[in-house]
């Protein structure tokens, strides 16, 4: 086994927010799917201030989590009162997983499980490979680089993901024109531009 693999894969998990009243709590911007799994009492988590940010703890510890509504709110216990909260605004958390760690939800997936895999269409035929995951606010967008260097975003929802075989490596995409595949026009237009150029 590697030291990576040992290691595993460190990945953002939120971004401290503005504090919540005078003990030390936070606000926290979850990037996370399973908050309550990352946020764990007794959790260390590595801390990134921003550039240009004083000096800051590089890891903190979380004491307590709770919601308020649909906020996350966190204790660490490095951070003691108000000012140390105000101080530690920006601050991005990262948690180590184990590369043979998944989800506890079967239909979720980490990162840097689906970066690298193969894409193809529900018959099979290659049409890339993932790049990234592109987190958004109402879903989330593979990015797909086709074999011709194009870069097409697809969102990540079951109508248009219905396979991830992560064993396989491959994950299968009902594709159609515009989606990873480009428009009919757009190829014969790159066609004709082709037989211009090498027409001069």
């Amino acid at each position: 086994m590697s030291d990576q693999e040992r290691a595993g894969i460190e990945v953002v998990i939120g971004r401290i927010g503005k504090p919540h009243g005078i003990r030390g709590e936070v606000t926290l911007d979850v990037r996370t799917d399973e908050p309550e799994r990352r946020f764990a009492p007794g959790t260390t988590l590595r801390a990134e201030a921003p550039a240009g940010a004083d000096r800051r703890p590089s890891s903190l510890t979380v004491a307590r989590a709770r919601w308020h509504q649909t906020t996350l709110l966190v204790t660490f216990e490095e951070l003691g009162d108000r000012n140390a909260a105000e101080a530690a605004r920006g601050t991005v958390l990262y948690a180590t997983i184990a590369l043979g760690e998944t989800p506890e939800d079967p239909e979720e997936y980490y990162d840097h499980q689906l970066v690298g895999l193969d894409v193809v269409d529900v018959d099979g035929s290659p049409l890339g490979s993932v790049t990234a995951l592109v987190h958004g606010s109402a879903q989330d967008l593979l990015a797909v680089r086709t074999p011709d260097g194009r870069d097409a975003l697809v969102p990540f929802v079951s109508a248009l993901v219905p396979e991830v075989d992560l064993a396989a490596g491959r994950i299968v995409v009902a594709d159609r024109p515009g989606l990873v595949s480009p428009f009919p026009d757009d190829v014969a237009d790159d066609a004709t531009e082709g037989a211009g150029e090498a027409r001069s």
